[in-house]
């Protein structure tokens, strides 16, 4: 299954392209994309799971998120915000257990060891399967670029005037995998502690079933990442001068300079900033994170058309993307490194993306989450 995990590299589409989307009303729906598809969550009554069951013991490397309401979505003050970070809407999730940081090389590298899992970016490549995925009439590419291989950053040498245009700063580079994240002679040797990446959505899914554990829901990730600060833009308030000091983010001219005035140029190792409220690391910047959530661009204006909070919504039934009508895309969360004001300022709370299921990027990770139900099992 790595169809548009090349074609991000044929035609650069799948990647961030919500980055610089065309703004249209956020209230706009899109006529092809029936609301009866769209929603599978309802109004629930049922009391949610707010405080730790006393008779549940935290797994190790984890922090119990407490359950509660709040709104999701951007914040009326964030001037940054994007249309598909709208309409706000009030959601109700059950308490749930969090991987205290994203997962790590040496997590990632001790699964791979006892499993002989081999990840998508280190596949080969099956264009008779891909290309019933790609636009009819694509011409196949030479086998010299059907090889296995995933998307690298690449600085540009002067100033880019239209960030719209990405293929100025991804690269496709065979043998880039979750060993070799920026790409032949790269490695990850050193860097227990930094966190996994180039790993694409199956590739989380087999680490989560190996863990007992699962992908947070949008809804979850958002609930931890806002910690006790409901109406703020940032996990840590809403000044945006004391971002180097919170977070990995390119400070500087994206994406030709990175003055590394937080310390990095590229991934930190985890719990190299504050956590939030709830002890979470990393929430904002480092490395984006899956969630579970397929990315459909009508969601969150179904979710407000719901008369009352939504309890533990799952997300959409099915994936659209206008923009991407080929893409079956997951959303990811927390933005990364390479996130910078200029570009689409994703170490916001609200800030969301999209990402193909065969996508593995060098910025692009995850952290998993277990619920008291998830635990009982394993008793």
């Amino acid at each position: 299954m790595q169809y548009y995990k090349l074609l991000s590299a044929l035609l650069l589409v799948g990647l961030l392209i919500q980055c610089k989307e065309e703004k249209k009303s956020s209230d706009e729906k899109d006529v092809n994309a029936p609301m009866s598809e769209v929603v599978e969550s309802k109004i629930d009554t049922t009391p949610i799971l707010v405080e730790k069951p006393e008779n549940i013991k935290a797994p190790e490397g984890m922090v119990w998120i407490p359950g509660g309401e709040f709104i999701q979505g951007a914040v009326p003050q964030d001037k940054m915000a994007m249309d598909h970070e709208k309409p706000a809407h009030k959601v109700k999730v059950d308490g749930f257990f969090m991987d205290i940081t994203e997962v790590t090389n040496a997590q990632f590298a001790k699964f791979v060891k006892e499993t002989g899992y081999i990840t998508i970016a280190e596949r080969a490549i099956d264009w008779e399967e891909m290309k019933t995925q790609v636009p009819e009439g694509t011409p196949k590419p030479h086998d010299s670029i059907l090889q296995p291989g995933s998307l690298t950053f690449k600085k540009t040498k002067t100033s880019v005037p239209n960030l719209y245009d990405f293929s100025q700063w991804w690269n496709w580079t065979i043998g880039a995998n979750w060993k070799q994240p920026n790409g032949p002679g790269s490695s990850i040797k050193g860097k227990d502690n930094d966190p996994v990446v180039q790993v694409a959505y199956e590739d989380a899914l087999a680490y989560c079933q190996w863990a007992g554990r699962r992908l947070p829901t949008e809804a979850e990730w958002e609930r931890a990442a806002r910690g006790n600060k409901p109406e703020s833009i940032y996990f840590w308030g809403d000044d945006d001068t004391v971002l180097s000091q919170m977070a990995n983010t390119w400070e500087g001219e994206f994406p030709v300079n990175n003055s590394k005035a937080d310390g990095f140029e590229q991934r930190a190792r985890v719990k190299s900033y504050p956590p939030n409220d709830f002890g979470l690391y990393d929430m904002a910047g480092n490395v984006w994170e899956w969630t579970s959530d397929w990315y459909n661009t009508n969601y969150y204006n179904e979710l407000n058309a719901i008369n009352g909070p939504v309890v533990n919504p799952q997300g959409a039934t099915n994936p659209y993307n206008p923009n991407m009508p080929y893409a079956r895309e997951k959303v990811m969360r927390g933005g990364s490194f390479l996130c910078n004001a200029s570009y689409c300022a994703s170490y916001r709370i609200s800030s969301r993306m999209a990402s193909s299921l065969d996508s593995s990027l060098e910025h692009l990770g995850f952290r998993t989450v277990a619920t008291v139900s998830m635990l009982k099992e394993d008793k």
